[in-house]
């Protein structure tokens, strides 16, 4: 097998890339601006890890050779073409727009050089998600196989390395619908909420060279109450022994705040000043951390990241109404559903300015908060949203689509059972999730199921969730079927805001409304299927009708809802109910308008 992969790797190397035309986006469906400006030879050229930031670091994004056959075959005899990573296959900017079915599979390769700086140095291959089972070989030789659509996952490649071209091999398979994986809004045959597939690599590949002993993860938990700030500091060591110790130093700006440090594996306890700075959606501030890695008394590693000091609980007011809290303020939190799909590049933003523009107008519209949608986003989009200042409720993205859904009354039925397969791998990934998100400041809700979508042992996860991260609130089942259980009751109703329950003992949310579509001919996916809960034909007839909602809800603000999401943040393929375009070109709304009502609302607990 190795030798037959060499083989093959050699030949790819031989093939001239003028054997293939040159890289533009396909298909006839609308594109943002962004996507007339990108350039393959330096595609999200950004630093993929925000949180724990080394200097040293290779882009592998660009075009790579690709190749769809049937499953279970053991190599392509040729190439296909060529693929712009890391936009996914049936993609228009990975300008090859294919889909693929659950009987095929997707191979890339490219070949990479090593900088000569990094001799002596292990080697880490990174990818920031791939959809859903990837094998990968460098040289030949196999280093590792990965499954979830959603996460980061890296091999140390350092034992299959050559002088000179490296060989990177990486196959991929994805059921879509057929399978039982997470895949959010993904199915074969896209209709109403349901959109394209996303298969293969829709994140950043990159290169990374460590020491022997290096820091693998972090994990930052702040105690506004206790004014301390715990960094629990992993690595690769066998085992923490005393010899390793751990250090971390505080910034604000250029001012050192305050320091800590710890041996044999135990967290670093940083004591924060009294006058230690907050953050919230007004005042979103972020501390700079630099974390060293010491052996024997000598320094081996060291990464930049950042933390802020927030807290995320709930307190019942003085009219008896359980509300939702940030750093221990009552705070009515108010958003858009933010599904987090683009024209051009369905799962993955054309470029690092369009990932933060949907942030960036979002705090515009005077939203607080957004509920990423059935989707987990690159890591630099919740970056963008520690430094504007939005809380985020992260859904966990679903698999099956709804059994019993009696989402007007408490749930009196037989819940939904999966399959044993089905199970662990929902409980894998969304351990994979959390533990990949925790140290964002702006994550303040964890959901992990919504509208009964594959909803399962929905107490047990519930608390599962909650006693795995106690610093979040628990969403149990966001318009699903509901249980007395986790942080809140979860509403969902179209067009217009509606109570039909409430929880004394929880908060009481409405977790989706609104739906308002406007149907703007020059940018649309499709003609003639456009879809909204209910539409309009002009920009103002949309806004009144935002504004009447709105001033609904102010008035059951009062009577006890604690936060509350309008659907949508843009237009999505068929459906025309966002705020924006799908294509972004166009606000459809009166932005001044909106903002003025959502900036009253968020404010209305004050």
């Amino acid at each position: 097998m190795k030798k037959q992969l060499l083989n093959f790797l050699l030949v790819s190397v031989a093939i001239s890339t003028s054997a293939f035309a040159q890289w533009h986006p396909v298909g006839d469906k609308i594109k943002t601006a962004w996507a007339e400006k990108i350039d393959p030879q330096h595609v999200l050229p950004e630093y993929p890890r925000p949180l724990m930031e080394r200097s040293e670091w290779e882009n592998l994004n660009g075009l790579w050779n690709y190749a769809i056959q049937k499953r279970g075959e053991s190599l392509p005899a040729t190439y296909n073409g060529q693929i712009l990573v890391p936009f996914a296959v049936e993609s228009s900017l990975s300008g090859v727009g294919k889909r693929l079915n659950e009987d095929q599979e997707l191979w890339y390769n490219r070949s990479f050089n090593l900088p000569a700086a990094w001799k002596g140095k292990r080697v880490l291959l990174h990818f920031g998600a791939v959809d859903w089972q990837t094998d990968v070989w460098v040289n030949g030789v196999n280093v590792g196989r990965h499954t979830g659509g959603f996460t980061p996952f890296s091999f140390d490649v350092t034992a299959a390395l050559t002088k000179g071209a490296n060989q990177l091999l990486v196959r991929v398979w994805d059921p879509t619908d057929k399978g039982v994986q997470p895949r959010g809004k993904q199915v074969a045959k896209p209709e109403g909420i349901w959109y394209t597939p996303v298969s293969g690599i829709w994140q950043t590949v990159w290169l990374e060279p460590v020491p022997e002993t290096y820091i693998t993860a972090l994990k930052t938990t702040p105690d506004i109450d206790q004014r301390q700030l715990q960094i629990e500091v992993q690595t690769n060591a066998a085992t923490q022994l005393g010899y390793i110790r751990a250090e971390a130093s505080v910034y604000d700006g250029q001012r050192l705040v305050s320091s800590g440090a710890s041996v044999n594996g135990e967290p670093v306890r940083i004591a924060m000043p009294a006058d230690m700075k907050l953050w919230s959606p007004d005042s979103p501030f972020l501390y700079t951390v630099k974390l060293r890695l010491c052996c024997n008394g000598k320094e081996v590693d060291r990464v930049d990241s950042y933390a802020a000091m927030r807290k995320y609980s709930t307190k019942r007011d003085e009219k008896g109404i359980v509300r939702l809290q940030l750093n221990n303020q009552d705070l009515f939190q108010y958003g858009p559903l933010d599904q987090g799909w683009w024209p051009d590049g369905l799962y993955t933003a054309p470029c690092d300015e369009a990932l933060a523009y949907d942030v960036k107008k979002t705090k515009d519209f005077g939203f607080n908060m957004i509920r990423k949608h059935i989707k987990v986003e690159l890591a630099r989009w919740y970056t963008h949203c520690d430094r504007l200042g939005v809380i985020v409720w992260q859904d966990m993205p679903s698999g099956d689509r709804n059994p019993e859904w009696q989402n007007r009354s408490y749930f009196n039925g037989t819940e939904f059972k999966r399959s044993a397969e089905s199970e662990a791998i929902y409980r894998k990934e969304w351990k994979e999730i959390m533990d990949c998100l925790y140290s964002y400041p702006c994550i303040g809700v964890w959901v992990p199921f919504n509208e009964a979508w594959g909803q399962f042992k929905t107490q047990e996860i519930a608390e599962w969730t909650k006693q795995y991260d106690p610093s979040r609130l628990v969403n149990p089942a966001s318009g699903g079927n509901h249980y007395a259980c986790g942080d809140m009751l979860d509403l969902h109703n179209y067009p217009g805001p509606e109570m039909y329950l409430y929880d004394a003992q929880r908060a009481t949310v409405l977790g989706e409304y609104g739906g308002i579509g406007l149907v703007l001919k020059e940018h649309i996916w499709e003609p003639n299927q456009n879809w909204g809960y209910i539409q309009f034909n002009s920009s103002q007839e949309a806004t009144d009708e935002y504004l009447k909602y709105a001033k609904m809800l102010e008035t059951m603000i009062t009577h006890g809802f604690s936060a509350a999401v309008y659907t949508q943040t843009t237009d999505v393929e068929v459906e025309v109910n966002g705020l924006m375009t799908y294509d972004r070109k166009v606000i459809k709304l009166d932005e001044q308008a909106v903002r003025s009502v959502n900036t009253r609302i968020c404010h209305s607990l004050r």
